[in-house]
């Protein structure tokens, strides 16, 4: 912690302060304190030391140490260092006691590879697309709510644009911290304040000549305009923004605009110019008895011929655990190699498992468990992709010979009919009615 707090006693909450794995402290209602972790989630701790005279004192001290009052007359203070922000609500505005909310930003890349991959945080099909893509000067907005994780994806991602790339951040709260984290490589920190705006300081950034734009979160129609001349001007962003799915970013973007832009035109060149919106969801799974999260949904913006703004799903994850898979299309991969990264048409769904009988042959989807007198076209489906072979789910069909697995060499694709499956009488048909089929003709499949 810098010299900012060096006169703050944080006493009692010195503790959380501590740990890692707390990233926000709330404290309200006359002695309730909550945390919120990267483990378990939010839940309430028992801590009779801090109470209203403790945060009262630790208001004060912080306003004293930034030159600010904290009073009737000012009921409201914020305070900031490197690590910490920190805001707090004066008792004669939170009737039922004063309001404090303390949160963690460090100096870190708390995402680590190895371990987001074996957390099921996200596929590493998927992960390894998405740094592709950022290979590729993709511009990509992660959505979410508070709390998901948005920003520590960005920094991820972040961290993986090349060394001689220059990065400007541009941040109204500093939580990015690239310039610290990355000491050695060029990168320029900006903070917006009452003199200079978000306009003031992406003119200034521009003339900084930049690779890459960071934007800590999308969340006012000055920051929007800042998205748009950032992307239109040939510069590329990483920014969050909050939105309940990826595909509703456009429309987010256009409902935080104040003004009169014409919205058609506006969604017209966010999808132009704006290639990926991925979207991260964060819940307590019963399952694993902590607090998850995950990629929920990696989605395509682009124009078509007709001038058209679309979306494609290239990645979708359902709560119940159901996977959509789609290979990226031609409008994405012709972006990625017009900067120089050739990206295999077939990156996430490999063409000999594609189904002949199918117009869309680049679409898979999966979900869980079936049993042979169960499947039907609506109900059947699978339990994982894996890398880029879909990995049905028979392992749960039927006897427990089907423990040893399936064998490729057994793989064959199958058609559909509207009124149903052609199938063998030798075959066991797992399908998910409208996507990739697949049978197999092992003899250790039990009906």
């Amino acid at each position: 912690m810098k010299n900012e707090f060096n006169q703050v006693d944080f006493g009692p909450i010195q503790e959380y302060l501590n740990n890692d794995d707390i990233t926000d402290i709330s404290y309200s209602n006359g002695g309730q304190v909550w945390l919120k972790t990267l483990s378990k989630g939010v839940y309430r701790v028992e801590n009779p030391q801090v109470n209203n005279a403790f945060m009262e004192k630790m208001a004060f001290q912080c306003a004293n140490s930034m030159g600010k009052s904290f009073n009737m007359a000012n009921p409201f203070l914020d305070a900031e260092s490197a690590e910490l922000r920190m805001n707090f609500v004066h008792d004669s505005i939170a009737k039922n006691g004063i309001a404090v909310l303390i949160r963690k930003t460090p100096a870190k890349i708390r995402l680590e590879k190895d371990k987001i991959i074996q957390e099921d945080y996200i596929r590493l099909d998927i992960h390894d697309f998405l740094l592709k893509c950022v290979e590729g000067h993709c511009n990509i907005l992660v959505s979410g709510e508070t709390g998901s994780g948005k920003t520590e994806f960005v920094k991820y991602m972040a961290a993986h644009t090349k060394y001689d790339e220059k990065i400007i951040t541009i941040e109204d709260t500093l939580e990015l911290h690239l310039d610290r984290i990355f000491p050695e490589r060029d990168i320029v920190a900006m903070k917006t304040n009452n003199i200079a705006s978000y306009a003031d300081v992406l003119v200034t950034c521009m003339r900084q000549n930049p690779r890459w734009i960071l934007l800590s979160e999308v969340r006012s129609a000055e920051a929007v305009m800042a998205v748009r001349d950032s992307i239109s001007s040939g510069h590329n962003i990483l920014s969050t923004i909050h939105a309940d799915k990826a595909e509703s970013i456009p429309s987010r973007l256009y409902s935080l605009l104040e003004s009169s832009i014409d919205m058609d035109q506006f969604l017209r060149s966010i999808h132009r110019y704006v290639q990926l919106g991925v979207h991260i969801r964060g819940y307590y799974s019963k399952e694993l008895q902590r607090f998850k999260r995950e990629i929920a949904e990696v989605v395509e913006f682009y124009v078509d011929e007709e001038n058209n703004p679309k979306h494609h799903i290239i990645f979708k994850r359902t709560p119940d655990g159901k996977v959509e898979l789609h290979n990226p299309s031609k409008y994405l991969l012709d972006y990625l190699e017009t900067q120089g990264v050739i990206m295999p048409p077939d990156i996430l769904v490999k063409e000999e498992f594609k189904s002949p009988s199918l117009d869309n042959t680049t679409n898979v989807a999966v979900s869980q468990n079936v049993t042979p007198q169960n499947v039907t076209p609506q109900n059947v489906t699978s339990q994982n992709v894996v890398g880029n072979f879909v990995k049905q789910g028979v392992g749960n069909v039927g006897s427990s010979n089907m423990n040893q697995g399936v064998n490729l060499q057994n793989v064959q694709p199958v058609s559909i009919s509207n009124s149903g499956l052609n199938t063998n009488s030798n075959q066991k048909n797992i399908v998910n009615s409208n996507q990739m089929l697949y049978t197999n003709n092992s003899n250790n499949i039990q009906g």
